[in-house]
C-alpha cells in the first residue's frame, strides 16, 4: 500500500496500520526509511519559519537551513533510536511482549504519519509567526504524534501478531 494511503488510514485507526506494518515482517530498512522520511518532512516543514526568521532578523538563510538540516536529519534520528530503546524497555517492564523492532516501528511510523500536521505547523510559523495559532498547531502536532505512538506501542507490545518473537 502506498505510504500516503497508510498515513490517511492512520488517522482513522493507528493501531490497525501498525499491526499491518508489523505483520509484513521485520524489515529494518523499512523502519529506517520511515524515520528518515519523517525527519526530512520535519526539515522541509522548517523552511517557511526559517525564511521568515531570515527576513525579519537579517540572518543568513543558508546558515539557518544548514543548522536545521544537521539537527533534524542527523541528530534527531539518533535521539529517536534511543527513545525507541527506552520505550521498548518500559513495555517489557510492564509485561508487554514488544520487540525492539516493534518499538522502533511504532515511534518512526508515528513521526512519519504525523508529518502532515508538522507541515501545517511550518506554514503557520512562516506566514503567521509567533502567537496562539502557532502554539495551538504545535499542540495539535504533539497530540497527534503521541496518539499514533501510543497506539502503535500498544499494538507492538500487546497486540496479536503471528511473528511476535525476536
Amino acid at each position: 500500500m502506498p505510504v500516503t494511503t497508510d498515513i490517511a488510514a492512520t488517522y482513522r485507526g493507528p493501531g490497525r496500520v501498525v499491526a499491518r506494518l508489523l505483520s509484513a515482517g521485520q524489515r529494518e530498512d523499512r523502519a529506517l526509511v520511515m524515520l528518515l522520511g519523517g525527519c526530512l518532512v520535519m526539515f522541509v516543514a522548517q523552511w517557511p519559519r526559517l525564511a521568515r526568521q531570515s527576513y525579519l532578523a537579517g540572518e543568513d538563510l543558508q546558515l539557518l537551513m544548514a543548522g536545521s538540516l544537521f539537527g533534524v536529519v542527523f541528530i534527531l534520528p539518533l535521539v529517536l533510536y534511543t527513545v525507541a530503546l527506552l520505550s521498548h524497555g518500559l513495555i517489557r517492564l510492564f509485561g508487554g511482549r514488544s520487540t525492539g523492532f516493534g518499538a522502533r516501528l511504532a515511534l518512526f511510523w508515528a513521526l512519519l504519519a504525523a508529518s502532515p500536521v508538522m507541515l501545517l505547523w511550518g506554514l503557520v510559523a512562516g506566514f503567521i509567526g509567533e502567537g496562539l495559532e502557532l502554539n495551538l498547531t504545535g499542540v495539535l502536532w504533539f497530540a497527534t504524534f503521541l496518539w499514533f505512538w501510543m497506539a502503535g506501542l500498544r499494538q507492538a507490545g500487546w497486540g496479536e501478531r503471528p511473528d511476535a518473537s525476536e
